[in-house]
């Protein structure tokens, strides 16, 4: 573990001066959220990144102090960050986070920022293209250029990912599962601290006509999946699911390279949308029948989200969603990710009452309160470490 000198460190009874980091801003996913509840926590807290597209990700960044990598300037890197893969471990390297505390969102790269004062990684998982490689190549060819593109780089790679994890001062893990493989991969010992959920149930919320045209009068409701269109996702998996349930509908929310094709496969009591407002997910969660979440996520806020709105979800059993789903109070268990598997947990729920008071209560323990009290706690004990405190060291 690295140590740093008290000149770095303020030396006043003020507060420490807090810097929020992240791997890049470019896209509206769970972690991109954490983030926002980071920046409400701190909110005079600088965010650097390397990476930051304000068409690609949440408007609210743009009330925000955003410092980015030279890597910006090129526009193609910022509207797909995985053309960039050989280009982040120098530009993340090269990052200066001018702060006594700084606080890594990192999936990836923001653990591997250097900063002037101490690092306290919040780590979603360490990166699945090193550590989890079939899990996020899912179905694709072992000899595309992707595939071969991610082998050659490999080596290297994890050396600097390594040597990046042992700088840090302090871990802490969104789930159990990562956890786990925080401990496995760098040896690290590191606290959970489970994200909060999303979306706020009593804000407005926006129709989505689409799916309203889409559904008709005397609609039957419809299930919900809430995800980035990549192949670990499985939203193939639902979509041939849904091929066997006609009288069934189902819409996929997301983006992602997977778009195409699974626009392609879609059935059509499907409907696939992407680029939708705040007020309009909420308005999907609150008129879902349930939420579809067939991937193995390390934790997966979705479910989080549907809570808040008394939806009950429909999870693979593992990973995150171990920690967050009360199997017959808030959901029901996937045993695998197949279509046979989702039709019957389809089944399964629909003859069911789902208690939406009990399930909103459930998710109301992962609220962003609970995130920020803790999230400030474990600031402040790194900026007066006493000699009992260790949130999260090597083993």
């Amino acid at each position: 573990m690295s140590t740093v000198t008290p000149s770095v460190m303020s030396t006043t009874s003020a507060s420490p001066r807090v810097a929020i980091a992240h791997d890049y801003l470019t896209q509206r996913g769970g972690a991109e959220r954490v983030v926002l509840a980071m920046h409400r926590a701190f909110p005079d807290a600088p965010i650097y990144t390397t990476l930051y597209e304000p068409a690609g990700t949440f408007p609210e960044f743009a009330d925000a102090d955003i410092r980015v990598s030279p890597l910006n300037h090129l526009a193609p890197l910022r509207r797909d960050h995985r053309i960039a893969l050989p280009l982040l471990a120098p530009a993340a390297t090269a990052m200066r986070v001018d702060a006594d505390i700084m606080v890594a969102s990192s999936t990836g790269w923001a653990h591997g920022f250097r900063t002037t004062g101490r690092s306290l990684v919040y780590c979603h998982s360490p990166a699945r293209f090193l550590h989890l490689r079939d899990q996020y190549l899912g179905t694709a060819p072992r000899v595309s250029v992707r595939a071969l593109g991610l082998a050659a780089l490999r080596p290297a790679l994890l050396r600097w990912d390594r040597r990046a994890a042992r700088r840090a001062d302090c871990y802490l893990a969104n789930s159990t599962i990562v956890a786990e493989r925080i401990a496995r991969v760098y040896g690290i010992d590191a606290k959970v601290l489970f994200p909060p959920g999303g979306l706020d149930a009593a804000a407005a919320q926006d129709p989505i006509d689409e799916v309203a045209a889409w559904a008709g009068p005397g609609w039957p409701g419809f299930h919900l999946v809430v995800s980035r269109l990549m192949p670990y996702k499985n939203v193939d998996v639902v979509l041939e699911a849904f091929r066997r349930m006609p009288q069934e509908r189902v819409l996929v929310i997301g983006r992602g390279p997977e778009a195409e094709r699974l626009a392609a496969m879609a059935p059509d009591n499907a409907r696939l949308l992407a680029g939708l407002s705040d007020a309009q997910m909420r308005w999907a969660y609150a008129h879902a029948t349930a939420l579809l979440a067939p991937s193995f996520e390390d934790f997966g806020l979705t479910p989080l989200e549907a809570y808040a709105f008394g939806t009950p979800v429909l999870a693979l059993r593992g990973g995150g969603y171990l920690d967050t789903v009360k199997e017959g109070t808030t959901g029901l268990f996937l045993e695998e990710a197949t279509p046979a598997a989702v039709v019957d947990a389809v089944e399964r729920a629909g003859n069911r009452h789902w208690e939406a008071e009990a399930i909103r209560a459930h998710g109301a323990g992962f609220s962003e309160e609970r995130f920020a009290t803790a999230l400030h706690a474990e600031v402040a004990a790194l900026a007066a470490p006493t000699p009992g405190h260790k949130a999260g060291g090597r083993r």
